[in-house]
């Protein structure tokens, strides 16, 4: 009898356990915002739609576990093909991540050293030091950790069937390659600038020293051991996963040429995975900092590693710490975090190109297992957004419902940020509509005149438009305000060309 009634108590607990994770994945999907009261109760479909994202897919960790795992909307639309949890998309900079797991299981087995210069291991190809560097070396731990002053920081990625560069094409900005030359843009060691250039670097520093392909060792040594089965850097990627596959979406929620882009850079870029796959590195990641497991680094190397942000970003709220990392290609975006202690986390991958969705899970997420003091803020709805819909069928009354909603609801919105305004021109710039880009960019420089980048981007419009005068006046109001624009001086000696040649 008391055997009957220990099982049944033991069910019993089980069954609210499970009742208790399927709320929170209701309310997440019913009521996204629900902590916020600032905001209008909003369903996951309802925010995916406001966004402009396709597909979301999400995988929770609760006490080092997978507490659940689901996918919404579709992974192609054109194919009416619905994402499910095996979906993989592009990981984009969480590439990074993976890297320097690579790169330090080297280390940790005495092929590479992090404070070596980078010329040593590198054989097919040598960084070229110049005067810009000041006699200082750069250094696998400054690769790792963006502090190599390089340049190049990040990469478009090709269309599919075109030429694709190698990596020693890449690094020194040789066609078909459609990035500059990674090169010293300032001493290494001296401070941080992002740069998936270094990182690209650090691929090719791992096929010299291995004599491995950089997708065939990252499989054996990374990928597998960390049991991420359907995940590779293969780029162009297997035909086996083809099926697989997202497609990748543009802010406007258009389908990017060709389904997706390819990356030869694949330490910065490549992987495809999906959100099961990504939580096991961070369980991983929590466990050897635990001494509890090894798959990859020691416990050692681990605490190295997010010690020293190589290939991760370390944040302390209040004393606690989370990792993690975000990612974007061309039409995907995604990000992962995870606490080192509790065992907690998420991993969220889409095929859209806004970051803001992905803030709105996570702080749900945060927010319903109550993550030790992680910041959970509430932010104002996007101003851009809100008008986009409208600016597409008539961009005049897009701005007027701009205008009136910052009369009579300028709390509600995020006005403050002028990139806002500025990415939603970048989005018609793209589209080809280049009149309602400047639009855009006149409502931006009317609400933010001491704006550098406001004029930077007009100039840009009007020279798609051809309009080399107007160009030429917003470029040098650029410099008027920002003297150090690099792209305005560049562009200054282009139009001149122009004019010069039309004259």
């Amino acid at each position: 009898m008391k055997k009957l009634q220990l099982i049944f108590i033991l069910f019993l607990s089980l069954n609210t356990f499970a009742q208790s994770v399927n709320d929170k994945i209701k309310l997440l999907e019913n009521d996204l915002n629900y902590w916020d009261k600032s905001k209008k109760k909003s369903s996951l479909k309802e925010r995916m739609a406001f966004y402009n994202v396709n597909a979301v897919s999400i995988a929770v960790i609760n006490d080092y576990k997978v507490e659940w795992i689901k996918a919404y909307g579709f992974a192609d639309v054109s194919e009416n093909r619905p994402a499910t949890t095996q979906t993989l998309f592009q990981a984009a900079s969480i590439s990074k991540s993976f890297n320097s797991l690579g790169i330090l299981k080297l280390v940790q087995e005495g092929k590479l050293a992090l404070d070596n210069d980078i010329n040593d291991y590198l054989t097919t190809w040598k960084f070229p030091y110049d005067e810009v560097s000041k006699g200082k070396k750069i250094t696998i731990g400054n690769l790792l950790s963006h502090k190599a002053g390089l340049s190049v920081g990040g990469f478009g990625g090709y269309e599919k069937g075109k030429e694709l560069p190698n990596t020693i094409q890449i690094l020194d900005g040789l066609k078909p390659a459609n990035s500059i030359a990674v090169r010293s843009v300032f001493e290494p060691g001296l401070k941080f600038q992002y740069s998936g250039g270094g990182t690209t670097i650090s691929q090719l520093i791992l096929e010299n020293t291995t004599g491995e392909k950089y997708q065939d060792y990252m499989l054996k040594n990374v990928l597998l051991p960390l049991e991420m089965n359907e995940s590779s850097f293969n780029q162009p990627p297997s035909e086996n996963k083809i099926n697989l596959l997202a497609t990748g979406y543009n802010a406007n929620g258009k389908e990017v040429k060709g389904k997706y882009h390819i990356y030869p850079e694949k330490a910065a870029a490549g992987l495809w995975t999906n959100p099961s796959d990504l939580a096991k590195y961070v369980i991983e990641t929590q466990l050897s900092l635990l001494r509890k497991s090894n798959k990859i680094l020691s416990k050692k190397m681990s605490s190295k590693r997010l010690e020293n942000n190589y290939g991760v970003f370390l944040n302390d709220f209040k004393g606690t710490k989370y990792f993690g990392h975000s990612g974007g290609n061309e039409g995907f975006v995604c990000y992962y975090v995870g606490s080192l202690e509790d065992g907690n986390g998420i991993t969220v991958m889409t095929n859209g190109r806004n970051m803001k969705l992905i803030e709105e899970i996570v702080n749900n997420v945060a927010s319903l297992n109550q993550w030790k003091n992680y910041l959970v803020e509430s932010q104002k709805e996007s101003i851009s957004l809100t008008i986009r819909k409208e600016c597409e069928k008539n961009i005049d009354k897009g701005i007027t419902l701009y205008k009136k909603l910052k009369k009579n609801n300028a709390n509600d919105y995020n006005f403050a940020n002028e990139s806002e305004l500025n990415e939603l021109g970048y989005e018609f710039l793209r589209d080809g509509n280049i009149n309602s880009a400047i639009k855009i960019f006149n409502l931006n420089i009317e609400e933010f005149p001491k704006s550098a980048n406001a004029y930077d981007s007009r100039g840009e419009a009007y020279l798609n438009k051809k309009d080399y005068n107007a160009s030429k006046k917003d470029y040098q109001k650029t410099l008027e305000l920002n003297p150090n624009n690099d792209n305005a001086k560049e562009m200054l000696v282009k139009i001149n060309q122009f004019l010069s040649t039309k004259n």
